[in-house]
C-alpha cells in the first residue's frame, strides 16, 4: 500500500490520545465527559463543519441530548467552587466555571481536527501555496492572495463585532432563523447557478479569481458570523456568484475556512481553553479532535462529489428540518 499522509495523521492522533488519556488518569478532570460523548461531538463537528448545514445548530442539539448544558457552578474534588473569572473589581460577582462553558469551548477547540483533515486532503494546494510564498509558483501565490483577501473581511468584522454577536445572536431563536434564511439563500443560489450555468462555470479556478471577487466571497463569509448560517454555505454561494463551478467553489470554501477556523480555535483556546481542560482533561479533547478529523475527511469528499452532481438544494431542505427540530427541542 503506498504511503499516505492520512495514515500518519491518524497514527499521531491515536498516539496523542492514548498519552493524554494516561495523563488524565493521574489527574482526573473535574467533570465527566465520557469517551462516547467525545466521539459524538467529534462526529457532529467533523460532519457538519464543512457541509452547508451549520455545525452550530447540530452542536446545540448534541449538547442538549448529552446533558452538557448545565450552568451550575462546578467545584473541585475538595468542594471548592471553581471560577472562569474570579471575583474582582472588573467582575464583582465573578464568572463561574460551568459545564456549559467548558462544552461550548470544547466544540470550538476540536475544530483543529477538521482543519487537519482539509490540509491533508488538499495537500497539493497547500504545497502550491507554500511554493507561491517562496516565489516558485505563480498559481500558488495567486491562491494565497485570494485566500487572504477572502479572509480579511470576516477577520476584521468578527473582531469588531465579537462581543455584540455573543450577546445578541447566540440564542436558539437566532440559530433557527439563520437555518431558515440560509435554506432560502441556497434555493435561490441554485436557481441562479442553473440559469447562468453556461457563463464561465466550467473553467474557473480559485487561483484565477480577481482580488475583487475574493473580497466579495470574504464579505459573504461575514454572514456566517450569524450563528446557524454556515460558513461553508455562504462561501460556496459566494463562489457561485464569482463564477466558480460547484466543486471549485467548495474547494475554495475549504481553503478559506482554514485561517477562519484556526483563528476561532486559537482565540477560544486562549480565552477559555485552560478552564475547559480543567473540566474535561486532555484525553477527551484529543479524542474529539481525532474523530472530527476522520469524519471531516469523509464529509469533504462526499460534499464535493454530491454538489458537483446535485447542487445545494437537498441541503437547503435538510436545514429546514434542522430548524423544525430546534423548534421542537426548545420552543415547544
Amino acid at each position: 500500500m503506498p504511503f499516505s499522509p492520512r495514515f500518519l495523521c491518524a497514527g499521531l492522533l491515536l498516539a496523542a490520545t492514548l498519552t493524554a488519556s494516561a495523563a488524565d488518569q493521574a489527574a482526573p478532570p473535574v467533570a465527566e465527559l465520557s469517551a462516547g460523548d467525545a466521539v459524538v461531538l467529534g462526529v457532529v463537528e467533523g460532519v457538519t463543519e464543512f457541509l452547508p448545514i451549520s455545525s452550530t445548530g447540530h452542536l446545540i442539539i448534541a449538547n442538549r441530548l448529552l446533558g452538557l448544558e448545565s450552568e451550575k457552578q462546578l467545584a473541585d474534588k475538595a468542594g471548592q467552587l471553581l471560577w472562569y473569572k474570579a471575583p474582582s473589581p472588573k467582575y464583582p460577582a465573578g464568572v463561574p466555571l460551568t459545564l456549559k462553558l467548558a462544552a461550548d469551548t470544547y466544540t470550538v477547540i476540536i475544530q483543529v481536527g477538521a482543519i487537519c483533515a482539509v490540509m491533508l486532503l488538499y495537500w497539493r494546494q497547500m504545497l502550491s501555496m507554500f511554493l507561491g510564498l517562496l516565489g516558485r509558483s505563480s498559481a500558488g501565490f495567486r491562491l494565497v492572495r485570494n485566500v487572504i483577501w477572502a479572509t480579511l473581511p470576516v477577520a476584521v468584522i468578527g473582531l469588531l463585532a465579537h462581543d455584540w454577536i455573543d450577546e445578541h445572536l447566540f440564542s436558539v431563536p437566532a440559530v433557527i432563523g439563520a437555518q431558515v434564511v440560509g435554506a432560502l439563500l441556497m434555493l435561490w443560489a441554485e436557481r441562479w447557478r442553473r440559469a447562468n450555468s453556461g457563463i464561465g462555470f466550467s473553467k474557473g479556478d480559485p487561483s484565477d479569481l480577481t482580488p475583487r471577487k475574493s473580497v466579495g466571497i470574504g464579505f459573504a463569509q461575514c454572514l456566517a458570523l450569524w450563528p446557524g448560517t454556515s460558513r461553508s454555505m455562504v462561501t460556496i454561494v459566494g463562489g457561485y456568484l464569482a463564477g466558480l463551478n460547484a466543486a471549485k467553489a467548495a474547494e475554495f470554501s475549504f481553503l478559506v475556512g482554514l485561517p477562519t477556523l484556526a483563528g476561532a480555535a486559537l482565540l477560544k483556546a486562549l480565552k477559555s481553553g485552560p478552564a475547559m481542560i480543567e473540566v474535561f482533561g486532555w484525553g477527551d479533547v484529543l479524542l474529539g479532535a481525532g474523530v472530527a478529523a476522520i469524519t471531516a475527511m469523509i464529509a469533504v469528499k462526499f460534499l464535493v462529489h454530491f454538489i458537483s452532481r446535485h447542487g445545494l438544494t437537498l441541503f437547503a431542505y435538510y436545514r429546514l428540518l434542522v430548524a423544525f427540530a430546534l423548534i421542537l427541542f426548545y420552543l415547544i
